[in-house]
């Protein structure tokens, strides 16, 4: 009996194992890295794609908390003090959420990791560390949500959106 039970549980463990395959999900994972005046970066987030919706301003609403990508909340890693937009913030890793408009989206970098979505985003308003203001600018059709480090900021782009922060050795 105890066998049986044992083999039962590890095929369920198994199961479990193989359900989580995150490559094979609709938005599956990906993660953008490189170097900013020093500065390790690394974002880890997964990647919608548009799919003939309409992203900005429908699937992602102006005015609302987004997480910034699809499925668990999208993560942001510096190895050393940064600016962001010229405001300081610390090294570390943050969970990186977004308030999208028309003509201004808020950047936001919040300490509270391990979020899904960003459900339990105003309950854990109190984590920000940062939040700045950016311009969004139209870009060429993006049909898979992407982030760029590039020389000086990192840009997410989707749709026909880019949205760029300025980043800096602190």
């Amino acid at each position: 009996m105890k066998t049986k039970m044992l083999t039962l549980s590890l095929i369920v463990l198994i199961a479990a194992a193989c359900a989580q395959d995150k490559s094979k999900r609709p938005s599956p994972p990906a993660v953008a890295s490189g170097t900013i005046d020093g500065v390790n970066i690394k974002i880890d987030y997964s990647q919608p794609s548009v799919k003939g919706r309409k992203i900005m301003g429908g699937l992602v609403p102006y005015g609302e908390v987004w997480r910034t990508g699809a499925n668990e909340a999208t993560t942001i890693e510096f190895d050393k003090n940064v600016k962001i937009e010229g405001q300081p913030l610390p090294a570390g890793k943050y969970t990186l959420f977004t308030i999208p408009g028309e003509k201004e989206w808020s950047i936001i970098f919040n300490k509270k990791l391990g979020q899904w979505g960003a459900y339990d985003y105003e309950k854990n308003k109190g984590e920000n560390a940062l939040v700045v203001k950016v311009k969004p600018a139209s870009t060429a059709f993006t049909e898979v949500f992407t982030f760029e480090v590039g020389a000086k900021q990192v840009t997410l782009k989707w749709e026909n959106t880019a949205v760029s922060f300025g980043v800096s050795k602190n």
